[in-house]
């Protein structure tokens, strides 16, 4: 876990630092105080130290950005933070889907806390696609996680338990939140040519959804493009979007996915065409569907 160089009095006490010491270290400008109580070393994260000096601590999205989960953008420039009924300041505080949480004093909360605050802040399909980043890099079960949440209520645990831990980044689990929501049904991860894996298939087309630093070496490049050519050869038909195309252009990505299943070009109904699902079908199934 990240350390954001921001600490309470009572924490530096517990690691064995005396009233005197800390005195000797503000006075030295070893430590910077922010607010009664909290104390910030060198180099100590921007974000959290305004967080702090407005009364509360870094939470939701804020906090989701300095675990380095990817976040969703628009939401960059704005401080989310978390703050005690009793304080006040000149940032709004967020606020969490049902009663405050009680955590440990941090600078920083943890990513079940800011989870559980960002449900307002973020669009559903937002959120789960952040939630999915956290599964996937941490190898988390949704039920860890739900228990680390503590108490929640229908709304929470109905987009929790629509996240998938196999999405690869966060403009693939956008997508396919929101084309599960239009009715498709959409495998995640699904085995294709080669013993290689693709993003997202539907019948017979597979959708690639290349993320904001996709192919940023001439190795990726090639390969993706190759593993194109192979694909069209064996039968599957290739969509590749980019970020953009997912983030700032779906309706024109929707508009051609429902022009080619709108004729049935995506069914399998050719015996090649059931032969290659099939392939897939029983690959995926055999490693688990979950690609190194």
């Amino acid at each position: 876990m990240r350390d954001s160089g921001i600490y309470t009095r009572k924490r530096l006490r517990a690691q064995g630092y005396t009233d005197q010491d800390i005195r000797r270290a503000i006075l030295s400008g070893d430590l910077q105080r922010l607010r009664d109580g909290w104390l910030a070393a060198p180099g100590h994260d921007a974000a959290a130290a305004t967080a702090v000096r407005d009364g509360g601590v870094l939470a939701c999205v804020s906090a989701l950005s300095f675990h380095r989960l990817w976040v969703p953008p628009g939401h960059a420039g704005e401080l989310h933070l978390r703050r005690s009924p009793n304080l006040a300041g000149k940032h709004r505080a967020c606020r969490p889907l049902q009663a405050p949480i009680r955590t440990t004093p941090s600078a920083v909360d943890p990513v079940p806390v800011a989870l559980k605050y960002a449900v307002r802040c973020l669009q559903p399909d937002e959120w789960i696609a952040v939630c999915d980043s956290y599964l996937n890099t941490t190898r988390t079960t949704v039920e860890d996680l739900a228990e680390a949440m503590g108490r929640i209520g229908p709304t929470l645990r109905d987009l929790l338990y629509r996240t998938d831990p196999r999405s690869q980044s966060g403009t693939e689990s956008i997508a396919r939140v929101r084309l599960r929501a239009l009715g498709y049904d959409v495998v995640v991860q699904p085995s294709i040519a080669d013993a290689q894996w693709a993003d997202l298939r539907i019948g017979t087309l597979i959708i690639e959804c290349d993320s904001v630093l996709h192919h940023s070496s001439r190795e990726d490049y090639e390969r993706d493009h190759h593993r194109d050519r192979r694909t069209l050869v064996d039968g599957w038909m290739t969509l590749r979007l980019t970020y953009g195309d997912i983030i700032y252009g779906w309706d024109g990505v929707l508009e051609d996915i429902r022009a080619i299943t709108r004729t049935d070009r995506h069914r399998a109904r050719s015996a090649r065409a059931r032969a290659i699902v099939q392939r897939s079908v029983r690959s995926s199934a055999g490693e688990g569907n979950l690609p190194e």
